[in-house]
């Protein structure tokens, strides 16, 4: 079978023709077909070959996988940042395929605003949705995202600010390469009100971080917290809870019955390109873990406003469950939750009782799992005039389960 005609990827530079190299532009002028959006395709008015405009990428591809032809596809910048190239490399074999790159828009940007970007994040919430965007914006100290018109830089900024992530610089690039060029220099707050070109690229640089420096990743003291007076899981406690979770950082977490959030905040500091998932719907504790989760500024922790088992349906599957409350529905919740857990998954749960503890071995071992039971007996000291004593609280048990193979 003779082999079939490559295909060549080109770039297009800031504004147009600078930056295409000799063997570039050779390839064009010898090309029988070019591709690309209607701007690209002006860049060469005078070739004399067959120009198509890049509407319907599936009839892009029909062609490409059967023409005897001499192709070259345009894009922007470099085709393997963003571009064309993803989809044409899933879908034609890459001996196939020829890339030239040329100079990215957030390349440019980063030169024209005088800032390395060999550090930066990149994410691109353009035509997608905006929330694992933001994911991804917060656990980076330096990012550049690739906006569109609903997911503008102003939304962006307003989701920051309800997430408590505004402690960034922010540049707002537009037009780059046209007449109407333009680089702001602002913040978070001002961005939310600022309304720009749909041709644009959002620099966000972490310039500072409310309060979070002021504490430590674990160990954060209780009184820390807002919480009421036997709700909160206490530090020693949470210290060996959070270890039974072998916490990764990239990891899918649901917190089931978060009371104050202590150990979904904690779990954030130490996973913070995780996902954090915070089930509660008592009234009470609400306003408290509201109030922590801004405190400490718990980016990627999602507060749910749900009894479990329900509001668990729309979640991503769990790597690890940490079961804090149950509000007597154990059954159900690990019913759900073992039907969702990823293999090699780790549920934790905390029990103050006898009779939950046997009914939570009972229900995950019926269930197939390995349990291992830790029982933590915590005692502080209590300073007297003259001495001190150890008081002692409830000790609590610490059942950590995995499912056997």
């Amino acid at each position: 079978m003779p082999q079939r005609e490559k295909i060549y990827l080109i770039g297009a530079g800031i504004e147009g023709w600078e930056g295409f190299g000799a063997t570039a532009l050779e390839t064009i002028n010898k090309a029988e077909v070019l591709i690309g959006h209607q701007r690209l395709l002006d860049i060469f008015p005078d070739f004399e070959g067959e120009k198509r405009a890049l509407d319907d990428l599936s009839i892009m591809l029909e062609y490409l996988k059967t023409t005897e032809k001499r192709t070259v596809v345009l894009g922007s910048g470099d085709p393997n940042f963003f571009g064309v190239a993803r989809f044409i490399l899933r879908n034609l074999p890459k001996e196939r395929i020829e890339i030239f790159p040329n100079v990215t828009s957030v390349q440019y940007a980063f030169a024209r605003i005088k800032e390395p970007w060999d550090d930066a994040v990149f994410v691109s919430v353009h035509g997608r949705g905006l929330k694992s965007a933001i994911d991804r914006i917060i656990a980076a100290e330096k990012v550049a995202v690739l906006t569109d018109a609903v997911n503008s830089p102003a939304a962006i900024a307003r989701e920051l600010i309800a997430r408590g992530a505004e402690g960034y610089e922010a540049w707002l690039c537009e037009e780059m390469g046209l007449p109407g060029e333009k680089f702001t220099r602002t913040d978070v707050r001002n961005l939310a009100t600022i309304s720009c070109s749909p041709l644009n690229i959002l620099i966000l640089i972490k310039a500072w971080e409310p309060t979070l420096e002021h504490y430590p990743l674990i160990g954060i003291r209780d009184e820390e917290f807002a919480t009421a007076k036997k709700l909160i899981t206490k530090e020693e406690v949470r210290a060996v809870t959070l270890a039974k979770l072998r916490l990764q950082d990239d990891l899918v977490m649901w917190d089931i019955g978060a009371g104050s959030g202590s150990v979904s905040i904690e779990a954030s500091n130490l996973m913070p390109n995780g996902k954090i998932f915070a089930l509660e719907k008592n009234a009470q504790y609400l306003s408290f873990i509201r109030d922590n989760l801004k405190k400490f500024v718990a980016r990627n922790v999602t507060l749910i406003e749900a009894y479990a088992p329900e509001g668990l349906e729309e979640l991503p599957d769990p790597d690890r469950v940490f079961i804090g409350g149950s509000g007597g529905m154990l059954e159900d919740i690990i019913e759900a939750v073992d039907r969702r857990l990823k293999p090699e998954g780790q549920i934790v749960l905390n029990a103050v009782t006898l009779d939950t503890l046997t009914k939570a071995v009972e229900f995950l071992e019926d269930h197939g799992y390995g349990v291992e039971i830790t029982c933590v007996n915590i005692s502080r000291t209590k300073g007297l005039t003259e001495y001190k004593m150890f008081e002692a609280h409830n000790p609590v048990y610490i059942i950590a389960a995995a499912k056997e193979d």
